[in-house]
């Protein structure tokens, strides 16, 4: 039985109105607001931390990737620009061009050389994986970034603001409260853009949702790292390598094929490991606990590394990432519920508004349906938890703030809600500021299913 506590009603002071309210300052959330910005609302990022670019950045999800397809870049727009800015500060690597030719980028030696920043296609199944477009960054540079465009933009922003609960009159959104240290404090808005990643603000108002998850990580860097003499011996000694990695992941419990990357700084690399299973995003007793595993078991992996890897003899840890990798939690069941169908097999939606690797997203698949003059843009976008495991990656979520950036300005400019705001123009407008809605299908896009 649940104790609980009666807590009197108080009253919260208004601290700020924009015509449109972000919450949530990560990858998807910087997009909506500089988005909604540029296209001349006036705009309000709320964020819980102390910087901007939630996984991306306070994660140290450290590569941008599902952004293309085998013949073209499909995430374009801000995403494509924050990499580009960074690339300017020598803070993110992208594969040379020459090697992402087809009739090289599957070679042996574009492998080793692009494999250990984790830039290629991992969708494909044969080997060598192919080099893609996809970028290794830095993540203070990411949040250096984010500082700036949300600056320039003109965005209003609220940092040290834990989101409360939501406004909702006659089951209109109307803005939300958020903790601080100074207290309850309200922000009002047109429309609300819930980009928090676990669809604190849309739970709140009412919206169906569903709870899932996949696997919790804690993710660090190491320091002090010969990568050049780490990649000799990996290719130089495959049968000793491939010993010594299997005993580094028995150690680690659970990760991708590879368990470091290269950064853009030097002797440093990530480690987006252990996965731990079985814990849930929304629990604070789990993550607690993936907190202390994780760095218990990273702590067991230094000690192996130091003794019996060539290049890690002199390694150390250099920070771990301050938010808790979580994958999946609340998922929206709005108006069109994208499934794993949906995504393996490229089905083109009449509404589609961006896009990711090979797949679209429908706009309805950002609209709640029981509440109005609320987009949700991000990992917690309508669909089943099997499909949003293949299109939850950091640039497709960009694409999708960035589009309800734009649909909240069209549907703000037309002074209708953001459930009728014309899908024609929120596409035409995607297109104006060098964003990819998918309006245009690829040749291997399917239409196979039932009409729209």
């Amino acid at each position: 039985m649940t104790i609980t506590i009666h807590r009197p009603a108080a009253e919260v002071p208004v601290v700020d109105t924009s015509n449109v309210v972000v919450v949530g300052g990560g990858p998807a959330g910087i997009s909506a607001a500089v988005s909604a910005a540029r296209n001349g609302a006036s705009v309000t990022l709320i964020e819980r931390y102390p910087y901007l670019g939630g996984l991306a950045s306070g994660g140290m999800v450290l590569v941008l990737d599902d952004m293309t397809n085998d013949h073209e870049v499909t995430v374009r727009g801000l995403c494509l620009e924050m990499i580009e800015r960074m690339q300017k500060k020598g803070l993110c690597v992208t594969p040379d061009p020459k090697d992402m030719m087809d009739h090289i980028r599957a070679t042996p030696e574009a492998w080793r050389r692009w494999s250990r920043w984790g830039l290629f296609d991992f969708h494909t199944q044969t080997m060598p994986h192919p080099v893609c477009f996809s970028a290794a960054f830095d993540p203070d540079a990411f949040k250096g970034v984010s500082y700036d465009l949300i600056r320039e933009s003109g965005v209003k922003l609220r940092t040290h603001s834990w989101f409360s609960h939501t406004i909702v009159e006659g089951g209109v959104v109307k803005g939300v409260v958020c903790q601080t240290k100074a207290g309850l404090q309200a922000i009002m808005g047109d429309v609300i853009i819930d980009t928090t990643g676990d669809l604190d603000v849309a739970a709140s108002a009412g919206a169906a949702h569903i709870e899932d998850n996949f696997i919790l990580t804690t993710v660090s860097r190491w320091g002090g790292v010969d990568t050049d003499a780490a990649e000799r011996f990996e290719h130089e000694e495959p049968e000793r390598f491939k010993r010594l990695d299997h005993e580094a992941k028995r150690l680690i419990g659970g990760c991708w094929s590879f368990w470091w990357l290269k950064t853009p700084l030097p002797g440093v690399v990530w480690l987006n490991c252990p996965h731990m299973p079985k814990l849930s995003g929304l629990s604070v007793e789990d993550l607690t606990t993936a907190e202390m595993e994780g760095r218990s078991r990273i702590g067991k992996l230094l000690d192996f590394a130091r003794e019996q890897l060539p290049g890690f003899e002199k390694a150390y840890v250099v920070d771990f990432a301050p938010q808790t990798g979580v994958r999946q939690t609340r998922l929206l069941q709005g108006e069109y519920v994208v499934t794993k169908d949906d995504v393996a097999s490229r089905r083109h939606f009449a509404d589609t508004v961006c896009r990711g690797r090979d797949y679209y997203t429908p706009y309805r698949a950002m609209l709640p349906r029981e509440i109005d003059q609320i987009l949700v843009a991000g990992r917690h976008y309508s669909a089943t938890p099997q499909a949003q495991k293949s299109s939850r990656e950091i640039p497709p979520c960009m694409a999708m703030g960035e589009a309800a950036g734009v649909a909240a300005v069209v549907a703000l400019n037309a002074g209708t809600t953001v459930r009728k705001a014309d899908i024609t123009e929120i596409q035409k407008r995607m297109r104006a500021q060098g964003a990819d809605p998918g309006d245009t299908p690829s040749a291997n896009a399917s239409f196979l299913e039932a009409a729209e």
